[in-house]
Order: structure tokens, then sequence, then C-alpha cells
């Protein structure tokens, strides 16, 4: 029984990571669209100087844009916990 409910457990946790991950990655859109570049792109290859909204700007999507990749990252870690890959 115990199994079922760790079972349980992950499954929620990795509905609210999905939860989290769409809205992070909703958040990045207007950014992609004002600049007509990808985040991956933006990350390694603009500074804050390139943006209109300067630091501020850059900031924010360069903190969606990681908040993104450690929600992917937790995704990930309990997908192998639940398939035992």
């Amino acid at each position: 029984m115990g199994a079922e409910f760790s079972l349980l457990d992950i499954e929620s946790q990795i509905a609210r990571l999905e939860l989290g991950l769409q809205l992070a990655r909703k958040r990045l859109v207007p950014f992609e669209q004002k600049y007509g570049v990808t985040s991956e792109y933006f990350i390694p290859e603009m500074a804050a100087e390139n943006l209109e909204g300067g630091d501020d700007e850059y900031v924010r999507w360069a903190g969606e844009y990681k908040l993104m990749q450690r929600l992917q990252e937790k995704l990930q870690e309990l997908a192998e916990i639940r398939y035992g890959d």
C-alpha cells in the first residue's frame, strides 16, 4: 500500500510541475515574439543592452527560462523514479 501512495505522490508532483512548465512557457512567448528569437538563442547570444527593457527585461526573461529548465529537470527526475529508468 505504501508504494501506491508513493506513486500517487509522484503523479501529483508531476501534474504540478507540468502545470508550472506550461505557465513558464506561456510567460516566455511574449519575449520571444517581441524579439523574434527563441529563449534558447536568447540566453547565450543576447545581453541586456539588446533589449528595449534593459536589465529588468533581461532578468525577467532569463529568470523564466531558468525556471522552465529547472521544472524540466525535476520532471525528468520524477519520470525516472516513476518508470525506473
